[in-house]
Order: C-alpha cells, then sequence, then structure tokens
C-alpha cells in the first residue's frame, strides 16, 4: 500500500528523510523516550508525532495541529549552537514554532518540560488547557 504524503504536514520531506525517521524512532535516546512517554497518546489533548519528518529534517516530536516542533538537545548541540540556530530558523520559516529542552531538563524536572509545553499550547497558540 502506497502512503499518500500531505505536503502541507511534511513540507515536502524526501523518502530518505523518511527512511532515517523510522529508524530514528526505533533508536530513540533516553531523554526522548521519556518526554514521548508523556506526550504520546495525545495525554496534553493534542497529539504529538516522535521523529517527524519536515522538509530536509527530522523533529523530535511535532503537533502538527498547532504548528509545534519539540527538540530535546543532547550534549552534542553544545557544540553545534550555529546549526540549531540556523535549523529552528528554517523551520519557523514554515510557520512552525521550535522549543528546545536539554537532555538533563528532561531528566531532571520533566513535570517543568511538560508544564513549559502546555504553555506554549495554552497561551502563544491559544490552545484552551
Amino acid at each position: 500500500m502506497q502512503r499518500t504524503q500531505l505536503p502541507d504536514m511534511f513540507y515536502g520531506a524526501k523518502r530518505t528523510i523518511f527512511q532515517n525517521a523510522c529508524e530514528l524512532r526505533k533508536e530513540m535516546t533516553p531523554a526522548e523516550k521519556l518526554l514521548w512517554s508523556r506526550l504520546n497518546k495525545s495525554q496534553l489533548g493534542v497529539r504529538f508525532k516522535p521523529q517527524q519528518p519536515i522538509d530536509i529534517f527530522i523533529a523530535d516530536f511535532y503537533c502538527h495541529k498547532y504548528k509545534l516542533v519539540v527538540e530535546v538537545d543532547g550534549k552534542i548541540h553544545e557544540s553545534q549552537k550555529e546549526y540549531d540556530e540556523n535549523r529552528t530558523a528554517e523551520l519557523e520559516r514554515f510557520g512552525l514554532t521550535v522549543i528546545r529542552f536539554t537532555n538533563d531538563e528532561v531528566f531532571n524536572d520533566i513535570e517543568k518540560v511538560i508544564v513549559e509545553i502546555k504553555g506554549y499550547l495554552k497561551l502563544i497558540l491559544k490552545y484552551p488547557i
């Protein structure tokens, strides 16, 4: 069966990006797994998808309805700040909001992370939580 691609959801992502996303879903980092345990099954009242293809990128978590990308950054991101800033700018070009958390934030205060995500949904995106 052939998957119908929704251009507004994937922003033109190519087949190889989908294949890479599938592999990343199987190999989520411990921090991603922890956050996913709180985002999956619409626990916040909205649907998030893990490892979502968007153009040439793969977002850690994505809520299409509210165009929210949630990224979880490990130690490698400390040495690639410019890349991450450019990546965020490219995603924002599509009208997406990108919020980032470090692995430490996820591991040490997952409740604060969830509150911040809810805050974006409630205040910035006017989602009634």
